[in-house]
């Protein structure tokens, strides 16, 4: 018989604190995880020579326990990978261990939702499953039910109680589904006195969950667990709610004739008596216990503030309204009207499932994040958390395993035109896979030899063999090469291909490269190259997920090796204008990685096939340019993307010219060029040698 989920609990925690444990004990080791800057977002147009990356990123702090002026970043990739990442620092940020005033996450918890993404296209709406990593993470948080999901949110507790400043605290946000199990493991993790409170948020509608004939009372709310790191030194600042016209009328009822301020005649006794440490002092010829000391009575008394209405009655306290801040916010929050309810905002909406309302970011961020402070969230999803903390003037840093997620949270933060931040990687994410998938210990060769056996390829002999990278496809003249999972596949990567298809055992007609990362403009590479017998294909993302799953024997008729996704584009002009110069970059065309590789059913793959040949660049979710590329950092200066109502009206298409206007520059510039498709893939375009036209 099986064990009750009761049963598996203490197994379930013991086992997430183990994992988090073995995280934290390799910070400091070669193997640890880090993040790889994609891009410098600098929403305003900022195009000063100025390095912002640099000057912000090297600076350590201010000495006293804050992070100084750090630059926001969001990070796309698995949340477990990226505080690990954010727990070890690297040589240009340093560890966040100890340094986030909040945390605010809103994991799922329904294993039932429909999580696809609805893309519209010109002509056509198609349907996109998640992404294979989201499924398999997806599948994996569910695959024992409750059980599996209590797995996968333990060990990222833990480490979330470590990112922590002492003065930090969490809000969880959950359902019925799973709230109080998780309750559980924040009382193991946080420890039960640390629970400050919890929050019922009602929602404001029903979802439609309890129509006529519904055995079940409509379900309205969500749970919200708020714990502190440390009971005794949390911060906290009291968010007040607006008097109602009914309040105030029954309360502040009385109005001064010679001021017109409205009053409430207040209670002076202390609650408790003596019991309680109350005064008892006669006050107007009443003795009485009371909430003042006797000097601060008289202060009072001379103040006006105190007043007797008929002789003998009890004082009472004159408090004003206009003195007021509101009325305190109690634990159960049904004012804030999530953005499906009747007097959401609709213009804030950003088409994510999920999506919460600024207004309850707004509440806990001005409550529980102090001015100047650091608010994470690792569910960021629509970016709401990020959007807010921008606007309340906090620093932030916020992840999401979704593509969706990462593309709507920038574009969000572009929109509203936020300080510059970092869009940042896992680096190295499929070694950390492999190191989940195969132990610690696994060696390269290894995992080389199980992607050649999956393309079908038999191994070299072992002379001739490079770290085991190398195989052939039986019967013909093909060379196979497997490049590694703990580097980029550049253009030196194809180069050493070639020589390998030229020279190993007498020479190979054709090589084909399989490559888990590329170089964002390796596009470009290939097709300055001009080898028609060198071939470059995409490692499923999802392949070692899948080995974990299901075995290399049963996979070699399920995996497809895609070809890779181009971007063409081009500097039209150059030119002087004024005191400074002007340039104009164009989109010339997009050729997608193969449909084949994209989460989609076989109709929704034949309706993005006709966008693809039809009108190519209407595949461009994003672009943006950097007219000084230092090959380091992508520092994106000019952004377009579909809906950005500041460029053009259409929100289905970007941009496909653009025109920068620039400081003077004497030397020539290198221009680079970065997209994402609406699939979220990457590619890039750069151009060197750019001058001023004559």
């Amino acid at each position: 018989m099986s064990k009750s989920l009761l049963e598996q609990l203490p197994g379930i925690v013991a086992a997430g604190k183990r994992q988090a444990a073995q995280i934290l004990e390799q910070l400091d080791g070669r193997n640890r995880v880090t993040l790889q800057t994609r891009e410098l977002v600098i929403p305003s147009k900022d195009t000063a020579s100025l390095d912002l990356f640099r000057r912000v990123t090297q600076e350590r702090g201010n000495g006293d326990g804050t992070n100084g002026d750090q630059l926001n970043r969001l990070v796309y990739g698995d949340n477990l990978l990226a505080m690990a990442a954010l727990l070890a620092g690297d040589d240009d940020t340093p560890s966040l261990r100890g340094k986030i005033d909040l945390i605010y996450i809103d994991p799922p918890f329904d294993s039932k939702m429909d999580y696809r993404t609805r893309i519209t296209l010109p002509g056509v709406t198609i349907d996109q499953k998640p992404t294979v990593m989201e499924q398999f993470a997806y599948s994996d948080t569910w695959a024992d039910g409750t059980a599996s999901y209590l797995a996968m949110i333990t060990p990222r507790l833990a480490l979330m109680r470590e990112l922590l400043s002492d003065r930090g605290s969490i809000y969880v946000h959950l359902d019925w589904h799973v709230a109080h199990y998780v309750k559980i493991v924040l009382d193991e993790l946080f420890g039960k006195d640390n629970l400050v409170n919890e929050l019922v948020w009602k929602r404001g509608h029903a979802h439609s969950d309890s129509k006529q004939g519904s055995a079940h009372f409509g379900r309205l709310h969500d749970v919200l667990f708020l714990y502190a790191k440390r009971e005794e030194d949390y911060y906290f600042k009291m968010q007040y709610d607006p008097y109602t016209r009914e309040y105030i009328d029954k309360y502040y009822k009385n109005v001064e004739p010679e001021t017109g301020r409205r009053y409430w005649l207040d209670n002076l006794q202390g609650p408790g008596g003596a019991a309680k440490g109350n005064p008892y002092y006669e006050v107007m010829g009443v003795k009485r216990y009371w909430r003042y000391s006797e000097q601060r009575m008289k202060q009072l008394i001379d103040e006006g503030r105190v007043v007797q209405t008929n002789p003998g009655t009890v004082p009472k306290y004159v408090r004003y309204l206009d003195e007021m801040p509101g009325r305190p916010v109690q634990d159960i929050w049904d004012d804030l009207k999530s953005l499906g309810g009747l007097g959401a905002k609709v213009d804030e909406r950003v088409g994510y499932a999920t999506q919460k309302p600024a207004i309850l970011l707004e509440r806990i961020i001005e409550a529980s994040c102090p001015e100047g402070g650091t608010v994470a969230d690792f569910f960021v999803g629509s970016g709401t958390t990020a959007a807010v903390a921008e606007k309340l003037g906090r620093q932030w840093v916020v992840s999401d395993l979704g593509k969706p997620a990462a593309m709507i949270t920038r574009k969000r933060l572009i929109d509203q035109d936020a300080k510059p931040f970092l869009y940042q990687a896992i680096g190295d994410y499929q070694v950390e896979q492999a190191r989940s998938t195969l132990g610690r210990s696994f060696r390269v060769a290894d995992l080389a030899k199980v992607v050649l056996d999956l393309f079908g390829a038999l191994p070299l002999p072992p002379e001739d063999n490079v770290n085991g990278s190398l195989g052939r496809l039986p019967n013909t003249r093909t060379l196979v090469f497997a490049d590694s999972p703990s580097k980029l596949t550049t253009v030196s990567s194809l180069r050493r291909a070639q020589g390998y298809r030229d020279s190993k055992l007498g020479g190979f007609d054709k090589v084909t490269v399989l490559g888990w990362n590329f170089s964002a403009g390796i596009g470009q590479d290939i097709a300055a190259l001009n080898d028609p017998n060198l071939e470059v294909l995409v490692i499923p993302p999802d392949l070692l997920d899948r080995l974990k799953k299901k075995g290399a024997d049963k996979l070699a008729s399920e995996i497809r090796f895609a070809s890779l996704q181009y971007l063409q584009a081009t500097v039209a002009s150059r030119k002087e204008v004024g005191d400074g110069e002007e340039l104009r970059v164009d989109l010339q065309n997009y050729v997608l990685l193969s449909p084949e590789a994209i989460s989609l059913d076989d109709k929704n793959r034949e309706l993005l096939r006709q966008v693809m040949n039809a009108e190519p660049l209407a595949l461009i979710e994003y672009w943006a340019i950097d007219p000084d590329y230092d090959g380091e950092v992508f520092r994106s200066v000019w952004q377009d993307y579909r809906g950005n109502a500041d460029n053009d009206d259409d929100p289905l298409r970007v941009m496909t010219s653009a025109q920068l206007q620039l400081s003077r520059k004497d030397s020539a510039r290198r221009v680079c060029i970065r997209a994402v498709d609406v699939f979220g893939f990457e590619s890039e375009v750069v151009i060197p040698g750019v001058e001023v036209n004559s």
